[in-house]
């Protein structure tokens, strides 16, 4: 079976993920797919395969006799997908022999244009894989598990050797949590890798410092007639505090630059609430922003009367480049891996956080590569069968190139 078929049979699997939730996972749907993966593994050959009271999913393929000695490699996807959708089906549309134009999703009224998405002419003569216009593909991350479960597959029918290989499937990824119950024991492996990235061919190993900011602002409502140096509209106060950000927002940053996100705003004149995701690679960065945050607070408290505006932050994970560092070599086996396999490695950093930056501080160090995936948290989501082809190559040649090399860990 090709990775791109069981894509298909994973993505009408349910999954989203909500956070502040109390419960693990977040949401039951994830319950479904990970049942249905486990059977899967054991259907091939991974016969210790389980998925724990947390809703992680282990299991491992026992080393080719005579490579017990490799390394312990890991390889790890998240079952979760955003919440935005939850409520839509995913009708995932297959094209063969796509002719890299414009694609128009359905009856939603949306349209994947090469204006947004300059990939798509590259894709002509493929099989792109879109959704309706009402839901994510879910191929972040399921098109990762079709891919790593591809590779298992192969490794056994094309009798390739292969050192102890041992996989993961975690819950609530994308609200951050997927490592807070992840036992690196359970796992098993002492080197992996997520496969939770873009477009074929790449190779991540740095990513932002992230936290949460959450800010409660508290109101003064009397008589509208009445109101004279009395007042404090909370939401007008979430309004100011907002305009005093820099305009370093996703929009307006790329590659290694930070951002302050505003994920929602909530509030009427007595009370208001704003949640920020704040994101940056260089750490003296990060706390600068963190620090630009708690002076406005600090300012509007000044203005508005101590215990107007309260901030909560809560960190998220750390930029996994410091851990990564100490054992490059991970790196040039992917990149090694890609070219193998006849795609030439991309090397970017990850705007973004995966499992692995939180897996690096838990001692499991784990980099992050691609899935052939574009247009991720969104109805433009889309990938190619041909690339998640080439993914299952480059994780076959992966794996090949520590069975090769025996000491390749230390």
């Amino acid at each position: 079976m090709r990775a791109y078929e069981r894509l298909l049979k994973y993505v009408v699997v349910r999954t989203p993920s909500l956070a502040n939730q109390d419960t693990v996972p977040s949401l039951p749907g994830q319950w479904d797919l990970a049942k249905m993966l486990v059977e899967e593994l054991k259907g091939l050959g991974l016969a210790d395969a389980y998925v724990d009271d947390k809703c992680y999913v282990y299991a491992s393929l026992p080393a080719t006799p005579g490579y017990e000695d490799r390394a312990k490699l890991g390889l790890s996807a998240h079952l979760d997908t955003i919440w935005d959708f939850r409520d839509n089906p995913v009708v995932p549309r297959v094209i063969e022999n796509y002719d890299g134009g414009d694609v128009v999703l359905g009856a939603s009224g949306l349209t994947l244009t090469e204006k947004d998405f300059p990939e798509l002419p590259s894709m002509k003569g493929q099989t792109l894989i879109v959704t309706d216009g009402n839901s994510e593909l879910g191929a972040d991350d399921k098109a990762g598990i079709a891919e790593i479960m591809t590779a298992l597959e192969r490794l056994q029918t094309e009798n390739i050797p292969h050192g102890p290989i041992y996989v993961a499937f975690t819950p609530d990824e994308e609200i951050g949590t997927g490592p807070r119950n992840f036992s690196v024991e359970k796992f098993g492996a002492e080197i992996a890798y997520t496969v939770d990235g873009g477009r074929e061919g790449q190779v991540q190993y740095e990513c932002f410092n992230a936290c949460k900011a959450l800010i409660d602002i508290k109101g003064v409502n009397v008589h509208p007639g009445y109101s004279k140096d009395i007042m404090v509209n909370a939401g007008l106060v979430a309004m100011e505090l907002n305009s005093m950000l820099p305009a370093e927002t996703p929009r307006n940053t790329e590659n290694y630059e930070g951002y302050f996100h505003l994920m929602t705003m909530e509030g009427e004149i007595n009370f208001a609430h704003l949640y920020y995701t704040i994101r940056d690679f260089d750490k003296n960065k990060y706390n600068f922003r963190k620090d630009t945050m708690r002076h406005i607070v600090k300012t509007l408290n000044e203005k508005w009367g101590e215990g107007t505006v309260t901030l909560t932050f809560e960190e998220q994970y750390p930029n996994m480049a410091d851990i990564i560092a100490g054992c490059m070599y991970m790196i040039d086996n992917a990149k090694e891996a890609c070219r193998r396999a006849g795609v030439e490695p991309v090397i970017d950093p990850i705007r973004g956080g995966t499992d692995g930056a939180q897996y690096c501080y838990m001692g499991l160090p784990c980099p992050n590569l691609g899935t052939g995936g574009y247009g991720a948290h969104g109805p433009y989501e889309h990938v190619t069968a041909e690339a998640m082809d080439k993914m299952t190559n480059i994780l076959l040649e992966l794996v090949k190139i520590y069975a090769d090399r025996l000491s390749e860990k230390k």
